[in-house]
């Protein structure tokens, strides 16, 4: 389970770690869209909007969670470069014992707060019922999304990018069969997609823990192994809650956006949804190829092998633009066809989102290199510059110029899908600097 990734052709290493990574966020993302194709074809723009909005803010959280845990993973994959035993036993269970005080805080702040989140959404009124109901039976599940999501982190820290893909799927499968059964023959809409969902991660937990830590596990942990310590504690937060931040504000800037879009009509709120939905498929190239650098650095840190850290940005940062480029050709043409998959009768939905989509696809390239340089800064536990070239971004450009978008081309939603494109390229002229800076300080050859 334990893989070295510090030995071996870096390509090869690239690709053995990113696709199953990859496969596991297509199929975790897969079941997601299906919640979305499901309820479209059994119900109108009004559950459509509701569940494309409560699984924007269920996928926040989700991405805060994984944020946060980015300090687990690079905490323990800096103790395998290290061969330290002891201390990866020690990261494992500082992690457990922090993110379990985190999912019992969250889930009761988020019950709590439920009418208030949809009110400052600006959710249409239509919708606001069925999106209440989703989010409750989501936040009730917050627990189940947590542990998923450490438990991923810490095969990830070991280098194991398969074991949760894995798990993911018999959890993919669960959800799908789920939703024909729960929003179909039972006739439950937002709530039967929102139980299929909670269910489906509530599996998938129980079976990877009990692969990680059960009698016959990979991993056996003491009791003195899940203790806060704060040395590692610090790290694991030093290192984590920055992402986590910068995450946060990512979502935010797309709630914002979405208030914007809801402002608009429900058709505009629908289209903007789907949309959504559609770039977080298609974002499972960048995501990886983050992840992927920081581990694969990580462990070569620890190793005290720097320059493989370097040859792993490169690579990735081209594996992105390739791919990406390729994505915003395709969505060109067949962009209507897409958004079309998910919307039944409803051409108005299709026009408006077709138009966001073809402006907001030249994301996938030029977020994916941004994407790459944050998993290196990470790896430096720099999280820091990650946060912040995320915020200027969001601060500076997404935000406004999605809002001075709708402004002034009130008929158009192409211009309002630039901004993200427009964004990311701020981004990454931040991330060059900074990655420039540290070169000429000397700065990669270790941390510091």
């Amino acid at each position: 389970m334990k893989n070295d990734l510090t030995k071996g052709n870096v390509l090869s290493l690239i690709l053995e770690f990113s696709l199953p990574f990859i496969l596991s966020n297509f199929l975790q993302t897969f079941y997601g869209l299906a919640d979305l194709f499901i309820i479209g074809h059994f119900n109108k723009a009004a559950e459509i909007t509701a569940v494309s909005v409560g699984s924007q803010i269920t996928h926040m959280l989700t991405v805060v969670i994984v944020g946060l845990s980015v300090g687990a993973s690079v905490s323990l994959s800096h103790a395998v470069g290290a061969k330290s035993q002891k201390e990866m036993k020690k990261v494992m269970g500082n992690t457990l014992l922090i993110f379990a005080v985190f999912a019992v805080m969250l889930t009761v702040l988020l019950l709590l707060s439920t009418d208030g989140i949809l009110s400052l959404l600006s959710v249409p009124a239509r919708a606001f019922d069925s999106a209440r109901i989703y989010c409750l039976i989501c936040f009730a599940g917050v627990p189940f999304i947590t542990a998923y999501n450490v438990l991923s982190s810490i095969y990830r820290g070991l280098g194991d990018s398969k074991t949760p893909m894995y798990f993911v799927a018999a959890a993919g499968v669960i959800n799908i069969i789920l939703d024909w059964i729960l929003i179909g023959p039972f006739s439950m809409g937002t709530a039967g997609a929102a139980l299929a969902t909670v269910i489906s991660q509530a599996v998938s937990v129980i079976i990877s823990a009990f692969a990680l830590f059960g009698k016959k596990g990979a991993v056996r942990l003491i009791r003195s192994d899940i203790a806060f310590e704060r040395r590692i504690g610090t790290k694991i937060l030093k290192i984590g809650i920055p992402v986590a931040v910068q995450e946060g504000f990512i979502q935010i800037s797309f709630l914002v956006i979405t208030v914007i879009a809801n402002r608009r009509g429900l058709e505009t709120a629908a289209a903007v949804g789907i949309v959504e939905k559609i770039i977080s498929f298609l974002f499972l190239v960048p995501s990886a190829m983050m992840s992927t650098v920081a581990m694969i650095t990580a462990q070569n840190i620890g190793a005290g092998l720097y320059e493989r850290g370097k040859q792993t940005l490169g690579y990735c940062i081209g594996i992105c633009l390739l791919i990406g480029s390729a994505v915003f050709v395709l969505t060109q043409f067949f962009g209507s066809d897409a958004v079309g998959l998910f919307v039944k009768d409803d051409p108005e939905v299709v026009r408006l989102g077709t138009q966001y989509f073809k402006a907001y696809a030249l994301d996938c390239a030029l977020g994916g290199v941004q994407f790459s340089f944050s998993g290196y800064f990470n790896a430096y536990q720099r999280s820091w510059i990650t946060f912040m070239h995320n915020t200027l971004s969001i601060l500076l450009v997404r935000i406004p110029g999605a809002w001075l978008a709708s402004l002034y081309y009130p008929e158009n939603l192409f211009p309002m899908g630039l901004a993200a494109p427009l964004g990311s390229f701020l981004s990454i002229v931040i991330c060059v600097v900074c990655y420039r800076y540290m070169l000429k300080k000397g700065l990669t050859g270790g941390l510091s």
